[in-house]
């Protein structure tokens, strides 16, 4: 197994202590690393490591970078969304089982339209990571923009899906025997994972005010 730090996107490399090898891409150089201290994160299922840079390794191909690091995002955006439908799942069915003043909490109108909106928003997020998937597997021009398009909407779907899970449990949601926790801190992490929202907007914005080719005329 290798571990991989491009400290652009991802400046620590994940589970580097029981890799064969450790790689650092700087720009695109590809250099040889030496895995350095552990770092927290607040997803504790995550153990993160510094890399310390060896010898270079090689260049590698612009385009091949972009790429290599796309199917990182895009891998990153549509675990976002499972884990956003997991946390809406749960929380439904929990607001089915939980009762209060004589009704299921699911019942009250506050709570199914919270989880009504996080439906609709994982609902418009999910096409987008599809539509990445097919834009990155076919090389197309426009993949990085539609891949952080993903990565944004899927980030702020599955961020929504936690807030309300946490509101719709209650303080349960906050105990050790209980998985909600685990999910939102895995939710928390990912979002700012390979690429912070701000990031991806700026590379959307850019490919969508980017000026276009200049047509070819012929004689």
């Amino acid at each position: 197994m290798t571990a991989a730090a491009p400290p652009l996107l991802a400046p620590l490399a994940l589970d580097a202590h029981v890799a064969d090898r450790a790689l650092l891409l700087d720009g695109t150089a590809l250099r040889a690393a030496r895995t350095g201290a552990a770092r927290t994160s607040v997803d504790r299922s995550r153990l993160l490591f510094e890399v310390v840079p060896d010898e270079e390794l090689g260049v590698l191909e612009p385009e091949r970078v972009s790429r290599t690091l796309d199917l990182a995002v895009l891998a990153c955006s549509a675990q976002l969304l499972g884990a956003g439908e997991r946390v809406l799942a749960d929380s439904v069915a929990y607001a089915g089982s939980r009762r209060q003043f004589g009704r299921a909490i699911g019942e009250y109108q506050a709570v199914k339209h919270a989880l009504a909106d996080v439906r609709v928003a994982l609902d418009f997020a999910r096409p987008l990571v599809y539509g990445a998937a097919v834009s990155l597997g076919a090389g197309s021009a426009d993949a990085s923009r539609d891949v952080s398009a993903a990565k944004t909407a899927v980030s702020a779907a599955a961020y929504r899906a936690s807030r309300t899970a946490l509101q719709t449990h209650g303080a349960i949601g906050h105990t050790e025997e209980f998985d909600l926790g685990l999910w939102i801190t895995k939710i928390r992490a990912l979002v700012s994972a390979w690429g912070t929202a701000g990031f991806h907007r700026s590379r959307v914005l850019a490919a969508i005010t980017a000026a276009p080719a200049a047509p070819v005329l012929s004689a």
